[in-house]
């Protein structure tokens, strides 16, 4: 192997994500393991191009516009965004954008303050997650245990242990948290408040992981 990547952002397949958004995930397709940086891409006018969220504390994010004109919206404030503006969001700021212009295209770049960059794989978990909220437990079970499982992703892993729980799989959910824990050993204080893992919180499997 070289030592370089080359990709083209519209090369790289998108994923319908939250609020009919379309993630391009650059950080996963190139391998970059030490920031986070996604593309996000609108097709029409009016279109979403990112949910609207906050990031968690000490995380902080610099927007790329590289094609189109987006309109961001942050912290109630509305932002033009033209071809090749920047726009960096700290962390509690709530934000989101859309596009102005077909096509528009913006790149997503962050890290934590302070702290090595941790590959979450949450792009990996992204295909799924509608299904998640829509509490179609088992068909992400089937859909995503095998590309979460060969991913090595801690909290994909964390996330198919909740769908499983949910779905009535305990033996299959503890064996997954167990994995993810053993990736990411902060998992385990989440896993002790998740109420989805309710339906298995009284199994002697389940104690054990979380109360050591």
């Amino acid at each position: 192997m070289g030592g370089y990547e080359v990709a083209r952002i519209d090369e790289i397949e998108g994923i319908d994500y939250r609020e009919d958004t379309s993630l391009r995930p650059v950080r996963h397709r190139l391998g970059i393991t030490a920031f986070g940086t996604n593309g996000w891409v609108a097709e029409n006018v009016g279109d979403r191009l990112m949910p609207v969220h906050e990031e968690d504390p000490g995380s902080e994010e610099l927007y790329v516009v590289l094609s189109g004109r987006a309109r961001f919206e942050i912290d109630g404030e509305a932002v033009d965004a033209p071809t090749g503006t920047l726009v960096f969001c700290r962390p509690e700021a709530k934000r989101t954008a859309f596009a102005e212009e077909v096509g528009t295209t913006v790149l997503a770049v962050g890290s934590t303050v302070g702290q090595p960059y941790h590959r979450g794989g949450w792009e990996v978990w992204a295909p799924f997650h509608p299904q998640y909220e829509a509490g179609e437990y088992e068909a992400v079970i089937e859909r995503a245990r095998e590309s979460l499982e060969a991913s090595g992703y801690a909290s994909p892993l964390y996330n198919l242990a909740c769908c499983e729980a949910l779905a009535g799989r305990k033996d299959e959910a503890i064996g997954h948290l167990r994995v993810a824990i053993e990736k990411r050993p902060s998992l385990r204080d989440t896993a002790k408040e998740d109420t989805d893992f309710d339906p298995i919180r009284d199994e002697p499997g389940f104690r054990e992981l979380v109360e050591v």
